[in-house]
């Protein structure tokens, strides 16, 4: 089922409704809307009513068969020309060519415009040709699988017949055998199958990305027919909604012969592109078939997003158009003045002057219309679609644990990455691993678990239960029963016997986990029937009635009824969230005690971020829930509605309840996730956390993960009415500006309610002042809806705002999608957010990749690419407006007409590729290291003062590439026997220095020199060359070009040429280096500030080998000045600031070439940070190299000692503590000298250094009074008790060439063996 993800790669429906069924606000929405495609368009279609058999159906319905392609040969050419000719710049292109083909108005030409678009609408015909026969392909090769299908013209089996068929030839209402580990073919409604009771599993991981199994069941009504014989008489009649997108709903009900109706719900519903699993087969009947099935009604593209970028780039290209339009006007206007005052009296002129002015017009528009450049589209779609592949490619941000890279699903957005300015991230699964575990419970008054084991494991609960020493231990059993009855889990034994829980929600597992570590264990579920295991006894519970948790509810209750047990009570079970518990539990069956002191220990669970749930129980009378189970029964068989009606009836039974218990279920952060958010709170990102979970908790996760701290001022906005919500709003604001001026760190806090009141009226101005303020805002108790809602309400702020959207499960989706950039998790919770985002990675720690290094470099590099391509444009069709003056505006070009032609599309067309593919900004580690060059990329990259700075280069470049050929051709004498060359050979020169011109002006325009770059951009020179010298000699033999015959000889036979060649492209360019060289003296910009003080960086690099061969590259950097290379007096000198740096797994702060690694090092609870020194020492004429624990380095005022008697002293005691010398490591014989040496050493206040999963290394000079002074440079590597593996370390010398001191070349290489964690 590759042909799934390959085909519909989007699936941004199935994830809009999967979200409008776990909340109603998303589901009103989406009927609300005519784009969604199912409930608004469907509201007034009849339910369908199928006969079950294959007999004649009262209504015609759509056949199997599917496709998905974009064209067909007839519809292949206007929809893709409707496609091109949507974008402004193909229209111009249009107009233009259909001007030229007026005769004797084009000074280029009939064709020159009209080739080279058509080559342009060419490239995109093949891109979208080659696309849409994949997927034709694909369609083919799915409507061909095969199932069984139950026909009168089918094989003897078991009494009835069967056959072969093809998914297409399926139909409404056949009755299909699907066997284990096939697909299904169409939706199907389940009839029977080979496990007792009619239950079947089915996994739906290739349509939400979810590997649980979900549980379905055959209605009694079918289950037992099992039989071929039995199922093809059978005469029975399903009535079904109509076609829609809703993928977690389905209203039906079926009727055989006279019976009364039966409902079917979801639990009988096979969607298309399910697999069936841990069940040998299933017979089921097809209700909805190709396109009316729920995959293909919800394979539609995700909302089109527009790039900023984009938009910038018409509103730039509207300037060039008015730019046109100008110098138009300026030489029609010089036209007529020569017509009239300088050429009056001509005869020819008069022939045509009652025309001149328009003809003039057309004229000239048509020689300029190349302003434009006609390539730009293309080149940004070739450089968009390879930095995507950047983005895939990158093995930096790949998990190995869940074998997930990034992915980007689109490559129109891939600039918006650089121009983040707000970033709205969900909590659970995004921030946090979304693995669930039981931590802790409070029953009565007494808590139970602890914060440091792992599970849930107190024995004094089941001492309590016993003992009843609390008397809780009647609550402590029916809370055990609730945790081992109370969900929607499906047990799966192994052949090891241990079972298996699989959830839709993994915090369903988690407790169920924990009733099983207390000897309560779930292990049995039948469709109406739960068994679990108690004190080795089984019990065995009916199971009444479901009602589903939504996010709408936030709850989920079972009805049950224990069998074997007198006097049997029906008990209602109840779990969700506390403020829905706590609203209906019943003021008599509660005492205040225990109610105040659970809601304590709610309160401390939330500050210690935990999730919290509520555990509550009631007993139901068998009058009342006979008649409840009535009005259960006619809402379950509603076609229309049934969910709203459902929710209605479960309000009636889910109150007067009865606290049992409260929970706490630790989510612990993802790895790296507080460095990742202080790295993009540096380079100046807005980060929103939007969440469900209750305020404390949203808050402790906050301060956790570094999006806030314990000074923080919290301006909590959590009221319930609109006055009062704005009333805070007004008070906040103020404070917010008081906070600025002062500097203090403030957040906003807020929950869905008080939300629901800052976005309307006089508030939502307010609100929207406020949060521009705020650079951290946290928002919990928030529905999907809301979540979208906020996105859109920044983005209204201005056009300048972008937004990125992050998340990881079917609730994120509507604000990924709303967002300018959507991000999804691969999580736990499937790939419905993953699916539905432009851009998908593994962990949110590598969203700091993703943002500083690809969106830096993809938004500068693309900016390069249109200013650089506006520029080479308006270098060489400017010259004609130059040369308009000396042709007395009669709009003769100076350049032959297809050279002109292929300037964008051939001869220039390689370096703004290059620019855009191949050009770096700046380097990984220095945006890494520095994350506030992020924020000025935004600010300086497109900018219109840069726009304009580029459009006046170019114009001054075309004056003086004119003006200075015009000098050198002048006298009009180019060979040495006083032969003069007309104005081919003059044009043709001059195209030759501007080609030069422009591809030596992209490579000064590279901020890092590669060979590919140099060679493609010397390599379009080349290629004028050479296209000129083939150009020159087709004709005769071609009838075009007769003008440039032998121009190619006549040219490079000119000396003057040559050395016009060589002196007018770098006398062009000289302005720009030396106005680039001032500028970055006297102004730099902060790229390049940075790169200056990083060359004034010592690098000393250790090697890290594990002893299975990966290799780790450790840097540390550390300023000094010229001082010390001079060899000025220690007294002279000020402490050099030493900067520290985290090494951390994955860590961007560093460069380094790693492989796999096969066993994660573990670190002993109990060991506590040590110091290790890896010391070398570099004197006059020697070196040693010694490792050394810090209680044994060696005292300043030692006396003098040769290396290798200092190693044997130490020896003994470095072994004792675990450290070990190298046994090849060679020990210098010369003795040290005797001299005073200072120290120092920077503070480590850094939080993560007590982190046992970081590694911390600092440089640390040492530098002797005495001169020469050496220097000893120290590696200091903090890390816990040394363990297994051991690694080889080699100090290393920079491999780049810095300023200041280095350790000698002889003093580099020699081995190091020390006991270290392969976390380095």
């Amino acid at each position: 089922m590759h042909w799934v993800r390959a085909n519909l790669p989007s699936y941004s429906a199935i994830r809009d409704t999967t979200v409008a069924s776990l909340t109603s606000s998303m589901s009103s929405a989406s009927q609300g809307s005519s784009s969604s495609g199912g409930t608004q368009k469907q509201a007034n279609v009849a339910p369908r009513l199928i006969a079950v058999g294959g007999g004649a159906q009262a209504q015609k319905y759509c056949d199997n068969e599917i496709s998905t392609c974009k064209y067909n040969v007839f519809t292949f050419f206007p929809r893709f020309l409707l496609e091109q000719f949507r974008r402004y710049s193909n229209v111009f292109f249009l107009i233009i060519a259909v001007l030229q083909q007026i005769p004797e108005v084009s000074p280029t030409g009939r064709y020159t415009t009209a080739v080279p678009f058509l080559i342009i609408l060419a490239v995109s015909a093949l891109k979208e040709i080659f696309e849409d026969i994949k997927r034709r392909r694909m369609d083919i090769e799915v409507n061909n699988y095969e199932v069984e299908l139950l026909d009168s013209f089918g094989s003897v089996c078991n009494g009835g017949r069967i056959r072969m068929a093809k998914w297409k030839e399926l139909h409404v209402g056949q009755i299909i055998r699907v066997s284990e580990g096939q697909f299904f073919p169409a939706d199907i409604v389940l009839l029977s199958s080979s496990e007792a009771l009619g239950m079947a599993y089915i996994e739906t991981a290739q349509l939400d990305g979810e590997t649980n199994l979900k549980i379905r069941q055959a209605v009694p009504l079918t289950s037992q027919l099992t039989d071929i014989a039995q199922l093809s008489a059978l005469r029975a009649h399903i009535e079904c909604e109509p076609p829609n997108r809703r993928v977690n709903e389905f209203s039906g009900a079926m009727c055989a012969g006279g019976d009364e109706k039966v409902p079917l719900s979801i639990g009988q519903f096979l969607l298309r592109g399910a697999k069936l699993k841990n069940c040998r087969w299933v017979f089921g009947v097809v209700v909805y078939t190709g396109h009316d099935s729920r995959l293909l009604m919800n394979s539609t593209s995700a909302p089109l997003k527009t790039s900023r970028i984009d938009v910038m780039t018409n509103q730039r290209i509207v300037i060039l158009f008015l730019m046109l339009v100008l110098i138009t006007i300026v030489s029609v206007i010089g036209a007529e003045v020569y017509n009239k005052w300088f050429l009056d009296g001509h005869w020819y002129i008069g022939a045509i002057g009652h025309w001149s002015f328009w003809w003039n017009m057309l004229t000239f528009f048509i020689l300029y219309n190349n302003l434009i450049p006609i390539s730009l589209q293309v080149t940004l779609e070739i450089v968009r679609f390879f930095q995507a592949s950047y983005i895939n490619q990158d093995i930096l941000m790949y998990d190995e644990a869940s074998d997930v890279s990034a992915t980007a699903r689109t490559s129109n957005l891939n600039e918006e990455l650089g121009q983040v300015q707000f970033l709205m991230t969900d909590k659970t699964g995004t921030l946090t691993r979304n693995i669930m575990t039981f931590k802790r419970c409070q029953i009565g008054t007494v808590g139970y678990g602890d914060d440091d084991r792992e599970d849930f494991d107190d024995p004094e609960l089941r001492r309590d239960m016993v003992s009843g020493r609390n008397g809780n231990g009647a609550q402590i059993y029916e809370f055990l029963t609730m945790l081992a009855t109370c969900h929607s889990v499906v047990p799966e034994r192994e052949e090891s016997g241990r079972i298996r829980f699989q959830a839709s929600s993994p915090d369903e597992a988690a407790l169920v986990r924990g009733a099983q570590n207390q000897g309560f264990t779930f292990h049995t579920r039948k469709p109406h029937e739960i068994v679990m295991e108690a004190d080795g006894t089984d019990r065995t519970f009916e199971l009444l009635n479901v009602l589903d948790f939504s996010s709408d509810r936030k709850r989920m209750s079972v009805i049950l009824r224990e069998k074997n047990a007198e006097n049997a009570q029906i008990k209602l079970f109840c779990k969700g969230a506390d403020n829905v518990i706590f609203e209906r539990l019943s003021k008599e069956l509660n005492d205040q005690q225990m109610l105040h002191s659970s809601d304590r220990a709610l309160s401390d669970y939330a500050q210690k971020g935990y999730r919290t749930l509520c555990f509550a129980s009631a007993v139901l009378g068998a009058d009342s829930y006979a008649r409840w189970s009535r009005e259960f029964k006619t809402a379950s068989t509603a076609i229309e509605e049934r969910e709203k009606k459902l929710a209605a009836v479960a309000e009636k039974i889910e109150r007067n309840l009865q606290l049992v218990a409260v929970t706490a279920i630790e989510d612990k952060l993802q790895e790296n996730v507080p460095l990742t958010i202080r790295t993009l709170l540096a380079a100046g990102i807005r980060i929103w956390m939007l969440t469900g979970d209750k305020l404390e908790t949203a808050v402790q996760i906050a301060q956790s993960s570094s999006l806030c701290h314990k000074d923080t001022e919290l301006m909590v906005l959590a009221e319930r009415s609109f006055d009062t919500v704005l009333a805070k709003l007004q008070e906040y604001t103020l404070k917010s500006h008081q906070y600025l001026m002062t500097k203090t760190p403030f957040a906003l806090v807020t929950d869905g309610a008080s939300l629901h009141h800052a976005v309307i009226g006089e508030a939502r101005r307010i609100f929207a002042e406020l949060i521009l303020n705020c650079h951290s805002v946290i928002c919990c108790r928030m529905t999907p809806m809301q979540k979208a809602e906020i996105v859109e309400i920044v983005k209204s702020l201005g056009n300048d705002k972008t937004v990125m959207a992050v998340g990881d499960g079917a609730n994120d989706v509507a604000m990924i999608q709303a967002a300018n950039v959507g991000v999804g998790i691969s999580g736990v919770e499937g790939l419905q957010a993953a699916s539905a985002s432009d851009y998908s990675i593994a962990q949110f720690q590598f969203l700091q990749r993703l943002l500083l290094v690809h969106g830096t470099w993809n938004f500068e590099r693309s900016v390069k690419v249109i200013l650089y391509s506006f520029y080479k444009n308006i270098c060489l069709y400017i010259i004609e407006l130059w040369f308009a003056f000396f042709s007395a505006f009669s709009g003769v070009t100076i350049f032959e007409r297809w050279t002109i032609a292929m300037f964008n599309v051939f001869f220039t067309a390689w370096p703004p590729i290059i620019l855009g593919l191949f050009d770096r900004p700046l380097s990984q580690r220095m945006i890494l290291r520095h994350p506030q060059l992020y924020q000025s990329f935004q600010q300086r990259a497109f900018s219109n003062g840069r726009f304009f700075l580029w459009v006046g280069v170019s114009l001054w470049h075309s004056l003086l590439l004119f003006f200075l050929s015009f000098g050198f051709y002048a006298s009009g004498i180019l060979w040495t026997g006083g032969n003069t060359g007309g104005w081919l050979m003059f044009g043709n020169s001059l195209y030759t220095f501007v080609v030069v011109t422009v591809c030596l002006k992209a490579l000064l325009e590279c901020d890092s020199w590669t060979w590919i770059i140099v060679a493609f951009c010397l390599g379009s020179v080349g290629l004028w060359f050479a296209s000129l010298a083939i150009y020159s000699w087709i004709w005769p033999w071609f009838n075009f070009g007769a003008d440039m015959r032998g121009m190619f000889t006549i040219m490079v036979s000119s000396p003057p040429f040559w050395m016009a060649l060589i002196f007018i492209p770098f006398a062009t360019l000289l302005f720009d280096f030396v106005a680039k060289s001032f500028c970055t003296s006297i102004n730099p910009s902060p790229r390049e500030r940075f790169c200056l003080r990083d060359k004034r960086r010592t690098l000393v690099g250790c090697n890290v080998t594990d002893l299975d061969g990966s290799v780790r590259r450790e840097e540390v950097r550390q300023r000094c000045d010229a001082s010390e290379v001079r060899g000025d007096s220690l007294s002279d000198r000020k402490p050099n600031v030493v900067t520290l740096y985290h090494n951390q797994q994955h860590s961007l702060t560093q460069q380094r070439s790693l492989e796999k690694q096969k066993h994660p090092p573990r670190f002993p609870s109990s060991s506590s940070p040590r110091h290790l020194q890896l010391s070398h020492h570099i004197s006059s004429g020697n070196s040693q190299s010694v490792l050394l624990p810090p209680s044994v380095s060696p005292s300043p005022s030692s006396s003098s000692i040769s290396a290798e008697n200092y190693a044997q002293n130490h020896q003994q005691q470095q072994m004792e503590q675990g450290f070990f010398l190298h046994p090849n490591c060679v020990i210098g014989q010369k003795q040290c000298q005797n001299q005073q040496t200072q120290r120092w050493e920077d503070n480590d206040n850094n939080n993560d250094c007590c982190d046992p999963s970081t590694t911390n290394i600092r440089l640390r000079q040492l530098q002797q009074s005495a001169a020469p002074p050496p220097t000893e440079h120290t590696v200091i590597i903090k890390t816990p008790l040394p363990t297994p593996p051991k690694h080889y370390g080699t100090l290393l010398e920079g491999e780049e060439h810095c300023l200041g001191v280095t350790p000698s070349s002889a003093a580099v290489g020699h081995s190091l063996l020390f006991e270290q964690q392969s976390n380095i």
